[in-house]
């Protein structure tokens, strides 16, 4: 996503501003910027309400707010102006590419950051420094550049009707609680319970296991309800959670599903099989991590394995010469295949991500495969270890 030489300014300019880490070093200094000047802003906001500093350093907190605003403005109007680059923008033509650009959320979101500090400095009777918080939420575009923050925002998508009946469980809860304390309550306590909206606030912050302790129950059956209440609540409170976590496991299990099947199908030794054999072959496979610098096999050590790279480096030492495997590649040794790999020795150039396949579980696929045996054994004989990272993926021996 780096410019290229022929690559037109305005085209150099989006790549910058949205290309972040991969727009090259343009677009690393821009980010780096903007993310320093919100951090910038937000302190000072925060330092502004001590009396103090603000009496010492006010004259130098407005020209920074000064200088941000003329910042977040220009990034603004190159982000409108460079909106026919995006692919989206494109289709709707230069005038409505443009509106519809500036409609999207994140877009929005620097508007507002913005406009608040102008209508202030044309209009200075109007104390609108609380929303500058609003730039605080200009951090999300980070979730563009981490793969996490982006399985996240998927998995919130995906169960938001999952976590929207948790949402309405809980507010059901919410009513029937609140009218049973009522109940129960309502005529010992009616400053606080005595209608069912004032009962909610009690329900609320104990269904929430928060519990401020200003209301509590003095009757027994009040007590019974409470108890209820908060046995309810923790149930409740879990499921949204669970719901959260489980999704979000299963978006990292399938990302790691769609990586190793593709690496899979790749290796000359899996050619040619269909995707049900594929992934019976993954599920006898075993991840692990190893630092940098960590021995993975030593001469005549777990010979009788293969393994598949998912991330990092992996460095081979076999006999004269070194081969590097990277994410993708595949190296080891199976029984009945040459000795190169058996007299490796193999160590983690950086952290590493690996799926093994022992020579135990491979044996135990030929036999509950017919005609597999036959297959793998001579892919596995007719494939030979080339030196050099463009052949490293075929190191299987």
């Amino acid at each position: 996503m780096t410019a290229r030489p022929g690559d037109t300014l305005r085209r150099r300019a989006y790549l910058a501003l949205e290309g972040g880490q991969l727009g090259g070093p343009a677009g690393v200094i821009v980010e780096f910027t903007l993310v320093a000047l919100i951090v910038g802003n937000v302190v000072a906001y925060t330092l502004q309400s001590m009396p103090d500093f603000e009496g010492s350093y006010g004259a130098a907190l407005s020209d920074f707010e000064l200088v941000s605003l003329l910042v977040f403005g220009v990034e603004y109007i190159a982000r409108v102006w460079t909106a026919p680059e995006d692919p989206a923008a494109r289709e709707r033509g230069p005038l409505m590419g443009r509106l519809w650009y500036a409609a999207t959320p994140l877009m929005m979101i620097d508007f507002i950051a913005v406009w608040p500090t102008f209508v202030a400095y044309f209009v200075p009777f109007l104390d609108l420094r609380v929303l500058r918080l609003v730039r605080l939420l200009r951090l999300l575009k980070i979730a563009r550049y981490s793969p996490a923050l982006s399985a996240l925002a998927r998995v919130l998508t995906e169960e938001r009707r999952a976590l929207y009946g948790s949402f309405l469980l809980l507010v059901c809860a919410v009513i029937l609680f609140a009218a049973a304390m009522h109940v129960a309550e309502g005529g010992v306590q009616p400053e606080k319970f005595g209608t069912i909206p004032k009962s909610m606030w009690w329900a609320i912050t104990t269904l929430t296991t928060v519990g401020y302790g200003d209301a509590v129950p003095h009757t027994a059956l009040g007590k019974i309800v409470a108890g209820a209440a908060m046995v309810v609540g923790l149930g409740l409170i879990a499921l949204p959670v669970g719901i959260i976590a489980t999704g979000f496991a299963n978006s990292i299990h399938r990302r790691d599903f769609i990586v190793t099947f593709g690496m899979l199908t790749r290796v000359p030794l899996f050619e040619g099989l269909d995707a049900k054999t594929v992934g019976e072959i993954m599920d006898h496979l075993r991840a692990y991590t190893v630092g940098s610098g960590d021995i993975v096999s030593t001469r005549g050590e777990n010979a009788a394995a293969i393994y598949f790279v998912v991330a990092g480096e992996i460095e081979a030492q076999i006999k004269d010469r070194k081969v590097h495997f990277a994410a993708g590649d595949v190296f080891g040794a199976l029984s009945g295949s040459s000795e190169d790999m058996r007299e490796a020795v193999i160590i983690a150039a950086s952290p590493a991500r690996l799926l093994e396949l022992s020579n135990s579980d491979f044996e135990h696929l030929v036999a509950t495969r017919p005609g597999l045996h036959d297959h793998m054994r001579q892919r596995a004989l007719e494939t030979a270890l080339r030196a050099g990272p463009s052949d490293a993926g075929q190191g299987v021996q």
